[in-house]
């Protein structure tokens, strides 16, 4: 095949990861576009126009573009996005007339929906990949509209290809969704090795302006509750060393952000460590391979991935990684060897993991070595690989018949 269409509604691969709803999927999707362009696949990212004065199209690199479509206002909330959705699709459609494409790969559920109505009206195999499913939210405490559900079922239900980054996700979609095993193909996401990789700690904590002897806890991502960054200034906490530090590499996002941000905060006021957590914005991706190589864990107590980039990213570096065991992190991280894996959320339970790596440094930097070794399984030039075959087997085959 020679044209493939990635749909990212709702956020934009040239946006800064860790500020707004720009996160993983970002990441996801640039580095994914890129891999596959360089594998010879045309590949145009759609995007709604999300601020003033973006051109119509960017050249990111040969064969790799971002067209942005006006669909509603630009400072929109990502919970007004549904609305847009109607209009995405009529400026979508009409481009692809235009620009005619083999494959259409939506990511996340918005793009579902214009990826399911796109297929019908075009007559175009569908993939899908959802980073987040509401229904694995909804067992974990973050309940989703009813709204959000149903077209998750639908698009699942007519997707001529479901993508899982893990056997964790194709089992919560066939449990959950009821998805067709047949068409779940399981396309882990890789890591740029070139960026992320082992190298010296003290070097990395110089150039950071970080204390080259305190004990440092890494959190990487949004300040959401999704994340679970109370988890980790708990987890400080537990330790009871004062010599230990926190850094937290993000920003608020969404609609609770603010709010959990006050209460983070707050937590760590009433714990006593609010002097010992230091908060950096949000940074350009290739520079976060410092941050991981400075760090002596990394936390990751979210409530739910289907992948866990942060924990790949850090693996790479050789960093050991202290993550919750939900979702795609309990492929990843293999307990005991390459990383640790806590049960539940108790801040306890963390901080126990995390000083069984600060006290025991030979064991910190064996899983550190493990989890390195481990990290080169994971490139995207192996997943655009897969997906070139998956995309060339779709441009020739029947479509799933669904109800449109």
């Amino acid at each position: 095949m020679a044209e493939l269409a990635v749909l990212s509604l709702h956020s934009s691969p040239l946006a800064q990861p860790g500020t707004g709803d720009s996160g993983g999927m970002n990441v996801y999707v640039r580095e994914l576009a890129a891999a596959l362009a360089q594998a010879g696949v045309g590949t145009t990212v759609y995007v709604r126009r999300w601020a003033d004065g973006l051109p119509d199209e960017v050249a990111v690199e040969p064969g790799f573009r971002v067209v942005h479509l006006d669909a509603g206002p630009v400072n929109l909330p990502k919970e007004a996005l549904p609305d847009t959705v109607d209009t995405f699709t009529d400026a979508l459609v009409g481009r692809l007339r235009r620009d005619p494409v083999d494959v259409i790969h939506a990511n996340y559920w918005l793009s579902g929906v214009v990826g399911h109505r796109v297929k019908h009206r075009l007559d175009l195999p569908l993939v899908s990949t959802f980073h987040t499913l509401a229904r694995v939210k909804a067992e974990t405490g973050d309940p989703e509209p009813d709204r959000r559900v149903d077209a998750e079922s639908e698009v699942i239900g007519c997707s001529d290809v479901i993508l899982a980054n893990s056997l964790e996700e194709r089992s919560q979609l066939e449990r959950l969704y009821g998805a067709d095993p047949s068409r779940i193909q399981i396309v882990p996401p890789g890591v740029e090795h070139a960026f992320f990789s082992p190298g010296d700690q003290g070097g990395a904590r110089r150039a950071l302006g970080l204390d080259l002897h305190a004990p440092t806890l890494l959190f990487v991502g949004r300040i959401q509750p999704l994340k679970g960054l109370q988890v980790a200034v708990g987890a400080l906490a537990a330790l009871g060393r004062n010599d230990a530090r926190l850094v937290v590499v993000g920003g608020p996002s969404g609609a609770e952000g603010a709010q959990e941000l006050a209460q983070v905060l707050a937590l760590a006021s009433s714990l006593g460590v609010a002097d010992r957590i230091q908060f950096v914005p949000p940074q350009p991706h290739h520079l976060l391979s410092t941050w991981y190589r400075a760090a002596d864990v990394v936390l990751v107590p979210s409530r739910s991935e289907s992948f866990g980039l942060v924990a790949l990213e850090a693996a790479a570096c050789g960093t050991p990684v202290v993550a919750a065991a939900v979702g795609g992190l309990r492929t990843l991280v293999v307990h005991g060897q390459t990383g640790l894996l806590v049960d539940g959320r108790d801040p306890l339970a963390f901080g126990a993991a995390t000083a069984e790596v600060l006290d025991r440094p030979g064991f910190g930097r064996q899983l550190g070595h493990a989890a390195a070794a481990r990290a080169k399984d994971y490139t995207w030039s192996t997943a655009a690989a897969r997906l070139r075959r998956v995309y060339a087997d779709l441009a020739a085959a029947a479509l799933v018949d669904c109800a449109a």
